[in-house]
């Protein structure tokens, strides 16, 4: 698989290619996340995932494992 070209991070984050953010890219059928300090390594996966982990943290039901 090739890697995506069209990165984008959080308004959040600054200006600048320095910052230590997350990344997005998109492709048709995948999404894309990165470490800003570790651009090579990249999690891929589908739409619905992400918009259920979006939806967990909106609604403050995101499962933390309790040590």
């Amino acid at each position: 698989m090739s890697t995506p070209d069209n990165w984008q991070k959080s308004s959040y984050s600054g200006p600048g290619d320095g910052d230590s953010c997350v990344e997005l890219a998109s492709s048709p059928v995948a999404l894309h996340l990165r470490e800003s300090d570790t651009p090579g390594t990249v999690l891929t996966t589908t739409p619905a995932p992400v918009g259920h982990l979006l939806q967990a943290v909106r609604t403050g039901t995101v499962a933390v494992p309790r040590a």
